[in-house]
């Protein structure tokens, strides 16, 4: 069962906080960007409040009655996610559209904001908690939704505060296609069946963590990771099968090398090495034919063109790039009619390095590539290593270790297709285990 512990006031507003972010386009649907946008802002500042007031107690009385105190040593902050986050402040000055690129970096700061106060002041079974609670109510209000919309609505519904007028409206601008019951892929509450899958999958690891350590009660417990798995089937992301099946094979290393001492882990290195290669060349090998299977076209989808587009405006500013945007803004250049396809206007790039080589250059592509290995490396080791209390007496094992790697791996997957690790849950997330992850470092 959850302890009592879990149940501070600080994991509710934490699940609210990864609710919008994993469900922003829900809110955005429901009331707005600009409302989505003021109900961001309000949770910054909260965010903001909490984070100086326990730092502020802690120094000057060393508790704060029901709030946890908090302990911020910068000198312990992540060096590579401090050079990433400077180097996209400092963009501004090159930046090609210097006020869109101001807006990107407080939202990108102001995440990293929320990351920074769950990250210390939430332990472990807190943070499965709170996200727990959160992929419940998009798991479930997704079903409930595509019910409504099927059994009472019966046709497809469009997101409020829009008006298309007599124009021929794109499938992907629908919040609900009303497929539930007509074998399509449903998109929840999302009004995405890719960021469906993606919360499905998120849903399939953090449940199966609670099951694991048995913080969830069996039954409910049960019935959560069915209707995960329901979900995750009903929305058929091809991206996102494929990212599955890339964390179960580090879940299968990862309990692998749990059961063996760390002297003895070479052969385990080598095989995962081994197992790379033989999956790049199974591939490149039936590359034709893993199309066919995921019923993609040879463009992936008008994925080829968005690369070729974005590769080509980074060669103009290969070393800096053109300054940090995060979404893209389609109102400016170069992104006015850059990625349009069926008559929809895409915000990314559809590949998370890509995306960063072409807004900060080189320089900020190894700063990334940084900063995602080396969170990485701390999440390996944190999830195979038995923690120590003292220098002899090791801890027992916990599912709840496994949460930053098995996360990071399912976005990593899907980075190759999708530029979410930039934005939204993707980089607070990035951020939170980032800083987590070294703070429990000795």
């Amino acid at each position: 069962m959850a302890t009592a512990r879990a149940r501070t006031p600080l994991v509710g507003f934490a699940a609210l906080a990864f609710f919008t972010l994993l469900a922003g386009d829900f809110w955005r649907n429901l009331i707005s960007w600009w409302g989505w946008g003021v109900l961001v802002g309000v949770l910054t500042l909260i965010s903001l409040a909490i984070l100086i007031r326990s730092t502020r107690s802690r120094r000057n009385t060393g508790t704060t009655g029901t709030t946890r105190a908090i302990h911020l040593d910068w000198r312990r902050m992540p060096r590579m996610l401090g050079l990433f986050l400077l180097l996209a402040l400092v963009s501004i000055a090159w930046s090609a559209y210097p006020g869109v690129s101001a807006i990107a970096v407080v939202a990108q700061w102001a995440t990293g904001v929320g990351a920074l106060l769950f990250a210390v002041a939430l332990d472990w079974p807190q943070l499965v908690r709170a996200l727990g609670i959160a992929l419940r109510f998009i798991i479930g209000l997704s079903f409930v939704f595509e019910l409504i919309v099927s059994i009472f609505v019966r046709h497809p519904v469009l997101p409020f505060w829009t008006n298309y007028g007599d124009e021929k409206v794109p499938k992907a601008f629908y919040w609900s296609r009303d497929l539930l019951f007509h074998g399509g892929q449903i998109q929840g509450i999302l009004g995405n069946s890719n960021l469906l899958a993606m919360c499905a999958l998120l849903a399939l690891i953090v449940f199966g963590i609670q099951r694991a350590d048995r913080t969830s009660r069996p039954i409910a417990g049960t019935v959560w990771i069915v209707l995960a798995a329901a979900a995750f089937v009903l929305s058929r992301s091809s991206t996102v099968i494929i990212a599955t099946a890339f964390t179960a094979v580090v879940l299968a290393f990862a309990l692998w090398a749990r059961a063996i001492p760390q002297s003895k882990r070479m052969p385990l290195y080598a095989s995962g090495f081994a197992a790379a290669l033989v999956a790049v060349g199974v591939v490149w090998a039936l590359w034709g034919r893993i199309l066919e299977l995921f019923g993609k076209s040879e463009d992936l989808t008008g994925r080829l063109d968005i690369w070729n587009s974005v590769i080509g405006l980074a060669h103009q500013h290969p070393v800096f790039g053109w300054g940090w945007i995060s979404y893209w803004a389609p109102w400016i250049e170069p992104f006015k009619g850059l990625a349009v396809r069926h008559g929809v206007e895409y915000l990314q790039a559809h590949d998370v390095w890509l995306d960063v080589w072409m807004q900060l250059g080189i320089v900020g592509l190894v700063i990334f590539a940084l900063l995602v290995a080396t969170t990485l490396m701390r999440s390996w080791f944190f999830a195979v290593d038995r923690p120590r209390h003292g220098l002899e007496d090791r801890e027992p094992f916990t599912a709840a270790s496994l949460l930053p790697l098995l996360v990071l791996a399912a976005y990593l997957a899907q980075s190759v297709a999708e530029s979410r690790l930039l934005i939204e849950a993707g980089w607070m997330l990035l951020v939170l285990f980032c800083v987590k992850t070294k703070l429990a470092r000795p």
